[in-house]
């Protein structure tokens, strides 16, 4: 699973995007003349490459270096205008955003083609499990959808289904923001009770990142530690490494090498923005993501079954895989995998930068002491408070900006205690110091939990989660012996 590096800023028009372009070029073009490190020249190219796709999502057409745009762009094909695609930039790689309230979510949908989760829809996975939605369901932190209600309809026809999630272990060091869609995915292996696999994706950061393939699997195994502190129920979860499986599975690696066959070059490089100087490496990977979305690709969980469709909880910035793996599945004989989409996590220091592991500021990470959580949350979470206490009586602080209130509606399972904190920080009741007092207790125990269940994975339970084997599930239609 791919981690973000930072994003460019947004422009002012296509004028100035084109311009940016051509000085971009220019520079790529020098950096190869002065025999540039390789690290530079790719850097260079790939904002080159990035610039070129905003250009042609605010423009509607390819950029091209003779012909300046001359007028203000139309709606593309989309529905989105030259100034609301401008503020946001969402790919596996970069998400950019002018806004302090971060991306803005519904205009997303639109531009991915996917579909909003709704009332009705939560209404309905409460009826289907006989649970109380989750939390990040309640409050749209998991917002977006594709086919959950084919999911839920397999589920009431007692027709099997599976889940399958995952990590790019690119550092040890995981944030809170990392666990998001584990706590959700260990929620939805608990009320259907269905079997789950977890990719670990090292090979991925070999390839990007400038790690040994030792680091590599070394980051992905203690990663795991993490993930399996999560509670996952080992009896029904499998967790790999990709440069582990992949070489001990013929059956997940006839699926990679179908997809590979249905995806052109160019394909991947409009979904993914690559460029002639990638490695072929990184050009074929994205098979290697979407491969486990197939049943068959675990015959030691599920024989050779082809049928079994399979859902996918991720952040949303994963989607342009599982549209290109939805794409191929038809073709090649398999269901679509079905998707959750979630939102971003955002940086302590607010919704327009990105947590980073090189900045041990940017967020809370699982390591972090209590101290050093109050210290992170009292001197850089942002904060939509007044300059002055009486500023802030007077006119209230603003919890669409408020990174201690986005940590808040994440971490805090009782609704009624967050809408107080709302309305009390909205109407100055609540100053901002009280507010990053109330996160600091809520997140002080959480890590301080997590990392005494992370104690109690030894080498030897980590090994267990990550041996291809048969799990254990009571959902009686997973009959294999029909």
């Amino acid at each position: 699973m791919a981690d973000m590096p930072n994003g460019e800023q947004g422009f002012a028009s296509p004028l100035e995007l084109f311009n940016s372009i051509a000085a971009q070029g220019e520079l790529v073009r020098s950096l190869k003349a002065g025999k540039a490190s390789k690290d530079e020249i790719d850097s260079a190219v790939k904002l080159l490459l990035s610039l070129k796709m905003s250009y042609k999502a605010t423009v509607g057409e390819e950029y091209k270096a003779d012909c300046p745009p001359a007028r203000p762009a139309p709606e593309n094909s989309r529905g989105l205008n030259a100034a609301e695609a401008e503020e946001d930039f969402v790919d596996p790689w970069t998400v950019q955003t002018s806004s302090a309230k971060g991306i803005d979510y519904d205009k997303l949908i639109v531009r991915f083609g996917s579909s909003k989760i709704d009332k009705e829809l939560v209404n309905r996975i409460e009826r289907a499990t006989g649970q109380k939605p989750h939390r990040f369901l309640r409050r749209g932190i998991f917002f977006s959808h594709r086919d959950m209600n084919q999911i839920l309809d397999a589920y009431e026809n007692k027709k099997p289904f599976y889940l399958y999630t995952g990590r790019g272990p690119s550092s040890e060091a995981m944030h809170v923001g990392h666990l998001i869609p584990f706590i959700f995915t260990k929620w939805l292996q608990d009320v259907f009770n269905v079997p789950l696999v977890i990719q670990m994706t090292d090979d991925e950061k070999y390839l990007w990142k400038d790690l040994t393939l030792d680091q590599a699997y070394g980051y992905a195994v203690e990663n795991a530690k993490d993930i399996i502190a999560c509670g996952f129920d080992i009896k029904k979860t499998f967790i790999f490494s990709d440069l582990d499986y992949m070489g001990m599975s013929p059956g997940f690696y006839k699926n990679v090498v179908k997809i590979q066959k249905h995806v052109t070059f160019n394909q991947v490089k409009g979904i993914f923005g690559f460029t002639d100087s990638d490695s072929i490496g990184k050009i074929s990977f994205p098979a290697i993501q979407a491969a486990p979305s197939f049943s068959n690709s675990f015959p030691q969980i599920f024989r050779d079954r082809t049928d079994i469709q399979c859902l996918i909880p991720c952040a949303i910035d994963q989607d342009p895989y599982f549209r290109m793996t939805r794409d191929v599945a038809p073709r090649i004989g398999y269901p679509k995998p079905a998707l959750l989409h979630s939102t971003f996590f955002p940086a302590l220091q607010g919704a327009q930068t990105k947590m980073s592991a090189s900045d041990p500021n940017s967020s809370i990470f699982l390591t972090d002491t209590a101290k050093q959580i109050k210290t992170k949350v009292n001197k850089h979470a942002f904060s939509g408070g007044r300059d002055t206490i009486e500023e802030h009586r007077q006119f209230g602080g603003n919890c669409d900006v408020d990174v201690s209130f986005m940590y808040l509606t994440f971490f805090l399972e009782d609704d009624d205690k967050l809408e107080q904190i709302r309305k009390d920080y909205t109407s100055g009741d609540m100053l901002t110091g009280e507010l990053k007092k109330t996160l600091i207790e809520v997140l002080q125990p959480l890590i301080a939990e997590h990392q005494a269940r992370r104690k109690e994975v030894t080498d030897e339970i980590v090994k267990e989660f990550m041996t291809p084997r048969k799990l254990s599930y009571d959902f009686q239609c997973f009959c294999f012996d029909t």
